[in-house]
């Protein structure tokens, strides 16, 4: 469970972010919208341990991240999947050497022969794990990315802008693989996104930001309400 208790954010004199208040289901699918400047970003720094909340508090099963030392927030980021709409995958890396680094920094290389083909299934890319970066399309780098945040079965998969950079085909089956990986493990899906598509696809409850306050929260949302003023 995650929890937003009362959490505001003050970066110099602004107010970023102002009394959040709101709690995450394990396996539930969340979706963060609001246009530019509006918090999302700097609610995903919160949530990775980037920034500190200025009042309020943030649990993860009962863990205050405010609390976390350097180290624990190291070993707390294993806890949950990271993937950006760059992709930010090491170009002189192979998929498979890609996926398996995020095991080898962290002293688990013994892992890397049995979990990276466990991953590549996972995502469809079992015939790509030889090939680099740049030989792939962005939904199949974009695949990559979601296999190394699996490498060590995150709680949470946090997306930011996740298909900003694809085409609406890519989009709908990267939408797709999320899903699926949700119904096949119930893995929370947090994500911040302008596409349209992959709110159709994940069909998430909706916490629309706005000037980094909540302006609804809903389980159920139209579109057209959920993009308001935004497209």
């Amino acid at each position: 469970m995650l929890t937003f208790k009362n959490v505001s954010l003050k970066i110099g004199k602004s107010n970023v972010l102002s009394e959040l208040d709101f709690s995450v289901k394990p396996g539930e699918i969340v979706a963060v919208l609001g246009a530019s400047g509006a918090g999302k970003s700097s609610l995903f720094s919160l949530l990775i341990g980037e920034k500190k909340p200025s009042s309020g508090e943030i649990l993860l099963d009962e863990i205050s991240l405010g609390d976390l030392s350097f180290t624990s927030v190291q070993q707390y980021r294993r806890q949950i999947g990271i993937i950006f709409q760059d992709f930010r995958l090491l170009p002189q890396k192979t998929v498979f050497e890609n996926i398996a680094f995020a095991l080898e920094i962290c002293g688990k290389a013994n892992q890397v022969r049995n979990r990276v083909p466990e991953l590549l299934k996972l995502v469809g890319l079992e015939n790509k794990q030889d090939r680099f970066p740049r030989e792939l399309s962005g939904g199949e780098r974009q695949r990559v990315s979601i296999a190394r945040s699996l490498a060590h079965n995150p709680k949470m998969l946090i997306a930011d802008e996740a298909t900003g950079n694809l085409d609406p085909k890519n989009s709908r089956e990267i939408s797709e693989l999320l899903l699926y990986l949700n119904q096949k493990t119930n893995l929370t899906l947090l994500f911040a996104t302008h596409d349209p598509v992959m709110v159709q696809k994940l069909n998430p409850r909706v916490i629309r930001l706005e000037a980094g306050r909540i302006r609804f929260d809903k389980q159920t949302c139209a579109l057209s309400e959920a993009f308001a003023d935004l497209l």
